[in-house]
């Protein structure tokens, strides 16, 4: 299983560039096969990929996602082949619908039917990328559009590497089959294993119906991290960005990562981390978080129990996991990637 290293959005938790910058080279310095940035309501996880590229010489470059809600399905497509061309290949687009707070609130995009958009999103991605005539008539998207002047175009460069691997972030039953589906890899995110191995039967589901081995999809969970002979210190770490997810990540009738928090049997602290968030804020929410909701989403303690958590992804068939970390300085920081890439190799 190889590994994964997620800077986030640059966010509260994050270091400045150049401090990020030296921890994307100690990662590729250590084995790790890609570093991945993700979009919020603020830092561009293309800009940030593209700048990261030339930093470095041979670690993966992987959009964590990109929200299909913010671009043109062809915009991701010309932001993919730039990268892949600037990085001489080592680009991953990793795609995801993000949720009705940002799609709605930031984006100005209405909601609705997500899956069959991001269906859609991805035909055409994948047909610009491919170097042919973009035309699509999809339930969502329609290109050319009908009775006017345009014609179907084609990318005038394309990507080094054909095809380029596509992943979708995907929580639910019903997304994770799309991704067996449509997708190169699955990236669930905050799985535990045993969760991930209980919805890859929805992923081979969707292989199926595309005629292909569930084998030909990477799962590559994304995990926050932190490793300490202290347990109750690993998980007050990781404790403020969990309360995040559980408790503010959407409005109080969408949040997914509160609906995965009860779907794995903790459905009655997820509802009240949720509560204190929206009442009392994230100091509130993180009061509300047990210890074994926090050890089954994150990937933090002694370094024993940690090298146990990342058998158990191995053993359920993840290939790759992509570990987030949330330790205090920069140097904490290069210490973790330095002790998970040696527990990984145990």
């Amino acid at each position: 299983m190889r590994l994964g290293f997620s800077i986030g959005t640059l966010g509260p938790v994050a270091a400045g560039y150049e401090a990020q910058l030296r921890l994307v080279r100690e990662a590729e310095r250590l084995g790790f096969d890609s570093v991945w940035a993700s979009e919020g309501y603020g830092v561009d996880p293309a800009a940030t990929l593209a700048w990261l590229a030339a930093g470095t010489e041979r670690i993966g470059l992987g959009s964590g996602v990109l929200q299909v809600s913010a671009r043109a399905a062809v915009a991701a497509a010309m932001s993919a082949a730039t990268i892949d061309r600037l990085s001489g290949g080592r680009f991953l687009l990793g795609l995801g619908a993000s949720g009705p707070q940002v799609a709605e609130g930031w984006h100005g995009r209405r909601y609705e039917r997500p899956l069959a958009h991001l269906r859609d999103y991805v035909a055409v991605v994948r047909t610009a990328l491919e170097g042919r005539p973009v035309a699509h008539d999809g339930p969502e998207i329609v290109l050319p559009l009908p009775g006017g002047e345009g014609k179907a175009l084609t990318m005038t460069v394309g990507p080094v590497r054909r095809p380029l691997p596509v992943h979708l972030a995907a929580m639910g039953p019903k997304a994770v089959e799309l991704a067996g589906e449509v997708a190169d890899g699955w990236l669930p995110i905050h799985f535990p294993p045993d969760h991930v191995a209980e919805m890859s039967v929805r992923l081979a589901a969707g292989a199926a119906r595309a005629g292909r081995p569930v084998a030909a999809v990477e799962v590559s969970p994304m995990v926050m991290a932190m490793v300490d002979d202290d347990a109750d210190y690993a998980r007050d770490m990781v404790r403020p960005m969990l309360a995040l997810y559980v408790g503010g990540m959407g409005s109080r009738g969408v949040n997914f990562y509160n609906r995965l928090a009860g779907r794995l049997g903790f459905g009655a602290a997820a509802a009240r981390a949720q509560a204190a968030y929206f009442e009392g804020g994230l100091g509130a929410a993180m009061e509300e978080l047990p210890d074994e909701l926090v050890d089954a989403l994150c990937l933090c303690g002694e370094p024993g129990r940690v090298r146990e958590r990342l058998a158990a992804y191995r053993k359920v068939g993840a290939t790759r996991l992509i570990v987030g970390l949330n330790a205090p300085t920069v140097e904490d920081r290069l210490e973790q990637l330095g002790w998970l890439a040696e527990l990984n190799g145990d």
